[in-house]
C-alpha cells in the first residue's frame, strides 16, 4: 500500500516550478491586470487598485500551484503555461464573485475544467516528466539520485495518467502537494467521506498499475527464432 507519510520518492512537494513556469507568471500577470481592469472599467480607481492588488497578490501566492498542478495532470510545460494564463483570467473576470479564502478551491476547478477541454480538444497526449519541475528543482541531488528521480518520472506520469479524473485530483493533491484530507474536501467541495473513498481507490489502482508496470519491465524479452527461408 501507499505509504501514508507519503514518500519523497513519489514527489518533492514543495518544488518551485522551472524557469519557463516563472517566465510565464510574470507575462500573465500583465495580461490578467488587464483583464481585470477591463472588466471593472466602470468602477472607481480606488476600487480598479484595489481588484488589481488583490488579483496581482493571488497570482503571487497561487500560480506556483496552479501551473505545478497543471504539470501533474500531463500537460506539456507550454500548454501548462497556457492552462494558467487562462485559469487566472478567468479570475480576474469573476473576481468579484469570488469570497476570500475560496480563491485556491476556485483556481483549482477552473483548473480542472480547462484541462479536460484541453484533453478533449488536443487529444490525450502523455508528457514525460523527465525534465519537470520536480527535477528542475533537484540541484540539490547527487547525479545518482537524479538519475533514478529522473527514470520514475515517466513511470510515475503513466500510471497518473491511467486514473480516473476525480481519483487522480484527490491522489495529486494528497500525495504530492501533500494537503490534509480536511484541506482537500474544501478545495474541491466534496465531503471529507468521499475524500478518503477516492484515495483508497487512487492508491489501490497506483499499487496495482505500479506492479503490473514493473513486472513488464523485470520479464525478460522473448527472442523469436528467425524462420528458415525456403
Amino acid at each position: 500500500m501507499m505509504c501514508a507519510s507519503r514518500e519523497a520518492t513519489l514527489a518533492p512537494q514543495r518544488a518551485a516550478p522551472s524557469l519557463r513556469g516563472h517566465s510565464a507568471r510574470q507575462r500573465i500577470s500583465g495580461i490578467v491586470w488587464a483583464a481585470s481592469v477591463a472588466s471593472n472599467s466602470s468602477g472607481s480607481s480606488s476600487d480598479r487598485g484595489a481588484r488589481a492588488a488583490r488579483l496581482r497578490s493571488l497570482i503571487d501566492r497561487h500560480f506556483d500551484f496552479v501551473w505545478r498542478s497543471a504539470r501533474r495532470f500531463g500537460l506539456a510545460p507550454a500548454d501548462a503555461d497556457d492552462a494558467a494564463q487562462d485559469v487566472f483570467i478567468v479570475l480576474a473576470r469573476r473576481l468579484d464573485e469570488v469570497e476570500p479564502l475560496r480563491e485556491r478551491s476556485f483556481l483549482f476547478g477552473t483548473l480542472l475544467r480547462g484541462v479536460a477541454t484541453r484533453r478533449r480538444s488536443t487529444g490525450r497526449r502523455r508528457e514525460d516528466l523527465g525534465a519537470s519541475v520536480e527535477l528542475e528543482a533537484a540541484g540539490t541531488l547527487d547525479p545518482e539520485a537524479l538519475s533514478e528521480l529522473a527514470g520514475a518520472r515517466p513511470l510515475l506520469q503513466t500510471i497518473l495518467d491511467a486514473l480516473p479524473e476525480p481519483q487522480r485530483a484527490v491522489f495529486i493533491l494528497y500525495e504530492l502537494e501533500e494537503l490534509e484530507l480536511r484541506e482537500i474536501a474544501e478545495l474541491l467541495g466534496i465531503a471529507s467521506g468521499t475524500v478518503a473513498s477516492r484515495l483508497r481507490s487512487a492508491r489501490a489502482a497506483f499499487e496495482a498499475a505500479a506492479q503490473r508496470l514493473r513486472a513488464r519491465e523485470a520479464s525478460p524479452v522473448r527472442l523469436v527464432p528467425n524462420k528458415p527461408k525456403r
